[in-house]
């Protein structure tokens, strides 16, 4: 059985939380993200208000996956 590829939204931090983020989509919804391993090795920091890139799996669409901070 293959895995369902991952859904990529954008969104802004709106609350950030110890290990969370809450990050609300353009859609409207808010949701929780985490960092990547690769945000969290190469040392990128998200703060507040911080426009990022989200992964969603369609399996549980409440938590997400931070992969890119835009500028």
């Amino acid at each position: 059985m293959a895995k369902e590829p991952a859904m990529e939204f954008e969104g802004d931090v709106v609350d950030i939380t110890p290990g969370c983020f809450k990050v609300k989509l353009d859609n409207g919804h808010i949701i929780n993200g985490t960092l990547s391993g690769k945000m969290r090795k190469n040392n990128i920091k998200v703060i507040l208000h911080d426009r990022v890139k989200i992964e969603i799996t369609p399996y549980d669409v409440t938590k997400g996956r931070i992969t890119f901070r835009y500028k």
